[in-house]
């Protein structure tokens, strides 16, 4: 399996610290406007059976995908311990279909069964891109040929606003989580060209106040 080189981020961020405050801050900064970007493809992966969730934060996606499918499993990973023990502790009576590794999502290896889900909610922005390159190669090998790909991320829209507002406030974020947690990125990487490459074709988006949010759904089509 390839496993992720390490380049400028060789350390992963230390968001230990942040993990019973991350809601709060999410709450103060963006309001709802996160968590329903998340969300808004939620009812397209009602027939999941197996997932891969990637860096979830505090577990509230986790949490949500549970309760709305019965049948489902989640494999997740994060390189911090503090916010896996949160994902657990929402999962609640769930948390008996999820299992938790405390890893560098670069050095990664897949095992078991295939997944027809991966779930990525606010974290390829975390990698360079490089690194999210490799992480698509990789997670090729690992999911069933109907598999889909749900992603949230920031974005810069093109015109004055994007330039004027989208990428200072980008900058503004990638500063404050570096100092908070010692993310060495500082800027964001082009998933989208790292997932066609490795096979998936976007097949919804939706774009949140103004294009500096987007909600994006990939499907794996298989060679």
């Amino acid at each position: 399996m390839s496993v992720i080189s390490k380049t400028e981020s060789a350390v992963p961020p230390d968001f230990n610290r942040l993990a019973r405050l991350y809601r709060w801050m999410e709450l103060v900064s963006f309001g709802p406007w996160l968590h329903w970007c998340r969300c808004a493809f939620l009812d397209q992966v009602a027939d999941r059976q197996r997932a891969l969730v990637l860096g979830d934060g505090d577990g509230r996606f986790t949490a949500r995908i549970l309760r709305a499918n019965s049948e489902i499993t989640i494999d997740a990973i994060d390189a911090s311990s503090a916010m896996l023990n949160e994902l657990r502790r929402r999962a609640n009576v769930n948390a008996n279909r999820v299992r938790t590794w405390t890893a560098d999502i670069r050095s990664w290896h897949p095992e078991g069964p295939p997944y027809d889900l991966v779930v990525t909610h606010f974290f390829l922005d975390c990698l360079t891109a490089d690194e999210v390159e490799t992480l698509a190669a990789t997670v090729c090998t690992a999911v069933t040929p109907s598999a889909k790909w749900l992603i949230s991320e920031f974005s810069i829209p093109p015109g004055l606003y994007g330039q004027l507002f989208a990428r200072p406030l980008i900058g503004c974020l990638y500063w404050t989580f570096g100092r908070l947690t010692g993310l060495k990125i500082r800027k964001l990487p082009d998933h989208g060209a790292a997932l066609r490459q490795s096979g998936f074709n976007k097949i919804a988006k939706r774009d949140w106040l103004g294009g500096l949010l987007v909600s994006e759904l990939w499907s794996f089509n298989a060679q």
